[in-house]
C-alpha cells in the first residue's frame, strides 16, 4: 500500500516589486500617508528601488484597490486605515501645521523611519494637521482631539511659539521635530541653523564678498529666526565687519513677492555679490531669477543653499548630512520617549557639512 507524499508549503519568491507594493501598503495602513501617496520620485527615495518598480508595484495596488492610479497627479488612496479608538493606549501623534508627505524630504524620510520603528515595538501613529486660524482655535481642536483620545506622546513639527508654550505646561510628553521658540522649555531635535548660517556668512566674507543678502520666509518658526541670528553673527565675527553689510530679506514665499524682492537687491546701486537662501524651492526660483536675467553663478553672484535637496548635488554649493543619522537620531529619541515617558528638555542639534558645488568664489 503506497503512502501519499506529504503536504508541503513551497516558498514563495517575491520579486523586487511585490516587496515595495508590500512595504507600500504597511506604510498605508500605519496611516503615514493621508488621502494621496507621495510622487513616485520620493517612493523610489524612500524604498531605494527604481521608478519601473516603483510603478509596477502601485499597479498592483491598484489591482488591489487599495489606490487609485492618476497620470500627472498624485494617486489617491482608497482603502484608509480605521480610525484610532479610545481603547488604544500606545498612541504617538505627529502634529502638524501640513500634511506629512508635502515636508522637507529629510524630515519626511526621518519621519518614515520613525513611524516604521515605533510600529515594529507596538506603538501606533496618527498625524494631526492643525486647522487654519488663530492660536486659539487651534489650541481648542488639539485639546479636544487629546481629550477624546489616549494619546502617549505627541511629535510637534513647525508649531508656533503659543502651541509650544501650551505643550511644555501640558502633562503630554512632546518631542520638537525643529527649534524650541526661546523660553520654551521642550526636548528638540534639529539642524543647526545658527552655526551653519554663521559658518556660511563667515564663508562668503573669507571669499571677499562685502554685500551679503540672506533670503528667508517670513515666519514665526524658531529655525529661521536663529537662522538670521546666526548669519549676522558669522559678518559680525571679522575685523573689517564694518566694510561687510548683511542684508536680511524676508519674503512670503511666492514667486511675485520674491521676484519684487529680487529686483530689489539687484536693481539698487550696490547689489550684493553673494546670496545664502533658505528652504530648497526658493533657492530653485532664485536660480531661475538668475538665469532668466542673464546673471551668472558663479560669476556676478555666488550662491549658497542653506539647506539639502538631492537635485542640489554637483549643481549648488549647500549644507547637507546623511538623512540616516538625522532618522536615526529621531527614532532613538521618540522610542525612548514612548517607553519611558519623558525626554531631557534640551536641543538635539545635528551639525550638517559643507559641500562646495561650483556656486562660490572669491572676489
Amino acid at each position: 500500500m503506497s503512502t501519499q507524499p506529504g503536504v508541503f508549503t513551497i516558498p514563495r519568491r517575491l520579486s523586487l516589486s511585490a516587496q515595495a507594493a508590500a512595504a507600500i501598503q504597511k506604510a498605508v495602513l500605519e496611516n503615514v500617508w493621508q488621502e494621496f501617496l507621495p510622487s513616485e520620485r520620493r517612493l523610489c527615495e524612500m524604498f531605494k528601488v527604481s521608478r519601473p518598480t516603483i510603478r509596477t508595484a502601485l499597479q498592483q495596488l491598484a489591482q488591489e484597490g487599495l489606490i487609485e492610479i492618476h497620470h500627472g497627479r498624485r494617486n489617491r488612496l482608497l482603502q484608509l486605515a480605521p480610525p484610532v479608538t479610545q481603547s488604544q493606549t500606545r498612541l504617538v501623534v505627529l502634529i502638524s501645521h501640513q500634511p506629512i508627505s508635502q515636508m522637507a524630504l529629510t524630515a519626511y524620510q526621518g519621519i518614515s523611519e520613525m513611524r516604521a520603528h515605533l510600529a515594529e515595538q507596538g506603538f501606533t501613529t496618527e498625524t494631526f494637521v492643525c486647522p487654519s486660524g488663530s492660536a486659539a482655535v487651534q489650541r481648542r481642536k488639539l485639546e479636544t482631539f487629546l481629550r477624546q483620545n489616549r494619546v502617549l506622546c505627541c511629535v510637534l513639527l513647525s508649531l508656533g511659539k503659543e502651541l509650544q508654550e501650551w505643550f511644555a505646561a501640558s502633562s503630554v510628553p512632546a518631542l520638537v521635530l525643529g527649534s524650541c521658540h526661546p523660553a520654551v522649555k521642550l526636548p528638540s531635535l534639529d539642524v543647526d541653523y545658527r552655526s551653519v548660517c554663521r559658518h556660511a556668512a563667515g564663508l562668503l566674507r573669507a571669499k571677499g564678498h562685502r554685500r551679503i543678502a540672506f533670503l528667508t520666509p517670513q515666519s514665526s518658526a524658531a529655525g529661521d529666526l536663529v537662522s538670521e541670528e546666526g548669519f549676522l553673527q558669522g559678518l559680525g565675527q571679522a575685523n573689517d565687519a564694518a566694510r561687510t553689510e548683511g542684508i536680511i530679506v524676508r519674503h512670503n514665499g511666492t514667486a511675485s513677492n520674491l521676484t519684487a524682492k529680487l529686483d530689489a537687491l539687484f536693481a539698487s546701486n550696490h547689489p550684493p555679490t553673494a546670496l545664502l537662501v533658505a528652504k530648497p524651492r526658493h533657492v530653485f526660483f532664485v536660480v531661475g531669477y538668475l538665469l532668466r536675467h542673464g546673471i551668472k553663478s558663479p560669476g556676478r553672484i555666488s550662491l549658497i543653499a542653506r539647506d539639502y535637496d538631492p537635485h542640489f548635488e554637483q549643481v549648488i554649493s549647500h549644507y547637507r548630512f546623511e538623512g540616516e543619522s538625522f532618522a536615526h537620531r529621531l527614532s532613538r529619541l521618540m522610542l525612548q520617549m514612548a517607553n519611558k515617558g519623558f525626554l531631557q528638555k534640551v536641543p538635539n542639534l545635528i551639525f550638517p557639512r559643507y559641500v562646495a558645488e561650483g556656486t562660490v568664489e572669491r572676489v
